[in-house]
């Protein structure tokens, strides 16, 4: 039998839906502080780069922060609202059977 999951009980999902969504509105505002940050010690005022140098570091920044946020933002869902804890090895519980 597989256990339910504690993502299963509305109530418990909004809560970690909820603090997954402020996780990624404090990981935006910390992103667009670094992409702002990077392109001011890239922009020197002297060198040939073009505009799409710019565009393409601010997008390639932002990009990889979001994601990396987004992603580590959904461990801590799971791990937190006892989620990993529901999810069984059905293998497992085969090899025991052929075992005995």
């Amino acid at each position: 039998m597989i256990p339910k999951s504690p993502l299963d009980d509305p109530e418990n999902a909004a809560f970690a839906w909820a603090r997954f969504r402020r996780l990624m509105r404090f990981m935006m505002l910390v992103t667009l502080g670094v992409v702002g940050i990077a392109l001011a010690l890239l922009y020197d005022g002297e060198s040939p780069a073009s505009v799409h140098f710019y565009i393409a570091a601010a997008l390639g920044i932002g990009f990889m922060m979001l994601l990396t946020s987004a992603l580590m933002g959904l461990v801590f869902l799971s791990s937190g609202t006892g989620h990993d804890e529901s999810v069984s090895d059905l293998l497992e519980d085969e090899d025991k059977r052929d075992r005995d």
